[in-house]
């Protein structure tokens, strides 16, 4: 499982692993019906406590990306993927309107924001 975590990002390990289940899943990487790794097995490849990857699949379960099987594993549940990406892209959008504004109040002008993303977005390629 391709799941890359960073203990310097801020963001806590159980949601940078939700995240990226999330991606995954609306991207169709991960399919539905698809069985995921154990939560132990998940922690370990992880290098990561076995309650923060119970706590990312808790989340994925709330949010209704998988299902848990009692004795047979948690799997990729049917989801409706256009609501899915909406709500991806609304969180897109709040986080770009917080760097915008945070950009007004520093005189950083809009040309100097799209460099910025332009150069952001291509390292990630």
């Amino acid at each position: 499982m391709d799941i890359i975590i960073s203990n310097k990002s801020g963001i806590p390990i159980y949601e940078q692993i939700k995240e990226q289940f999330k991606s995954k899943i609306i991207t169709n990487e991960l399919k539905e019906g698809e069985l995921l790794p154990s939560i132990r097995s998940l922690a370990k490849d992880l290098r990561c406590s076995v309650i923060t990857t119970k706590n990312a699949y808790e989340e994925l379960e709330k949010e209704g990306f998988v299902v848990t099987i009692p004795s047979k594993g948690i799997y990729v549940s049917k989801i409706n993927k256009n609501i899915a990406r909406e709500e991806q892209l609304n969180k897109i959008e709040d986080l770009l309107e917080q760097a915008i504004n945070l950009a007004k109040i520093n005189n950083i002008d809009k040309e100097e924001i799209i460099n910025i993303l332009n150069i952001l977005y291509e390292e990630d390629l």
